[in-house]
């Protein structure tokens, strides 16, 4: 298995391990007020935000972890370059990325319009946002194993 396999893999589930730990640690703090209080939008707000923020140290560091494991466990050194094959997975892989997001905010406007809760819109964005983490990582190791 390839560098690039195995980072995708570890990336893969370290963005389920992230967002299931992030979920269970917010739930117990659902406000239990109207649905459309100040203090769930509130809620919601600092869910997103936070849950970005957390995501992104944690993928640093989660990162940071399987380089130093990857480089003592094989006596290898890392690539310090990505050829083409390199840059256009990366490219497909944002591509569908992208396309599940954007699919996941339409969703979500939408549901605005049926007059569903506002809760209803950020939790698709939310999940969605998820998804399309999950489906980089998925493109990704799908092209280093199949090929483009």
């Amino acid at each position: 298995m390839t560098y690039q396999e195995k980072k995708s893999i570890v990336t893969l589930i370290g963005a389920i391990l992230i967002f299931a730990s992030y979920c269970f640690y917010m739930y117990p703090r659902l406000p239990e007020g109207g649905l459309e209080s100040t203090e769930t939008f509130r809620f919601w707000g600092s869910f997103v935000l936070n849950l970005t923020l957390f995501s992104i140290a944690t993928h640093i560091v989660v990162s940071i972890i399987f380089n130093i494991i990857f480089t003592m466990t094989t006596q290898e050194k890392l690539p310090t370059f990505a050829d083409e094959l390199d840059k256009l997975i990366e490219l497909k892989a944002h591509r569908n990325s992208f396309f599940v997001f954007i699919v996941g905010f339409l969703l979500a406007m939408g549901s605005l319009i049926i007059v569903h809760p506002s809760q209803v819109m950020f939790m698709i964005l939310i999940m969605f946002g998820f998804i399309s983490d999950v489906t980089g990582s998925v493109t990704k190791l799908y092209h280093y194993r199949k090929g483009v």
